[in-house]
């Protein structure tokens, strides 16, 4: 059998790694997309030093059209993405009141509406081989949100209903969409250290039941 590929959009030492690395530890190759090409190097490195097959891209979720170059790359060199896990996220700050309308455009690309575009990206391969798993990085601000974070409490949960929305349409077709519902400040050493947590992307993947696991 072939090696499958995952691709993961919003690289980094927080979630992005852990779960890239939890799926190379199960024979995948790895396609690490971030905006730091520097970064990027350090990263590929990291995973290279540990015997997995690392491939990394530079791109940005603000700009779709860097998106679609990485994802045409990946699709030439390695066909079907098997899995796309999507972790970018604006984490800043800002009341609703104090909120431009060119600010909420900003969040809503990065956190949401490229979220959609990257899973556009490869779903139609995916529907050719019948199989395909697409994974949303959530937080608990989309269950409580937060006036102080509203942006993020808005997109969480509209990123948290796209993940339902999409298995509704694609499940039948042998693709399944999740997302894990990270309920609190991701950080080694801790409950919610990201090794813990990308086992729970795991478990979306191998067992694909449940649409949402909330990690609390």
């Amino acid at each position: 059998m072939s090696k499958k590929t995952i691709v993961v959009i919003g690289a980094g030492k927080g979630m992005g790694n852990h779960v890239a690395e939890k799926f190379a530890q199960n024979d995948f190759r790895v396609v690490l997309v971030a905006r730091s090409e520097d970064k990027l190097a350090q990263y590929k490195e990291e995973f290279t030093q540990k015997g997995f097959e690392v491939y990394t891209k530079s791109a940005d979720a603000a700009d779709t059209s860097s998106l679609k170059a990485v994802f045409d790359l990946v699709h030439e060199q390695f066909g079907v993405v098997d899995v796309l896990v999507y972790n970018a996220a604006i984490l800043e700050a800002g009341f609703p009141t104090a909120l431009t309308t060119e600010e909420f455009a900003k969040h809503f690309q990065v956190d949401l509406g490229s979220a959609l575009f990257s899973a556009q990206q490869v779903i139609p391969k995916q529907l050719e081989q019948k199989s395909g798993t697409i994974l949303f990085t959530g937080g608990g601000f989309a269950l409580y949100p937060m006036a102080e974070y509203t942006c993020v409490s808005v997109y969480k949960a509209a990123l948290r209903a796209l993940a339902f929305t999409l298995n509704q349409e694609l499940g039948e077709k042998g693709i399944f969409t999740g997302t894990v519902t990270i309920m609190g400040n991701v950080a080694e050493g801790t409950h919610y250290d990201p090794t813990m947590i990308a086992e729970k992307y795991w478990e979306l993947y191998t067992e694909r039941k449940d649409v949402e696991i909330v990690y609390k």
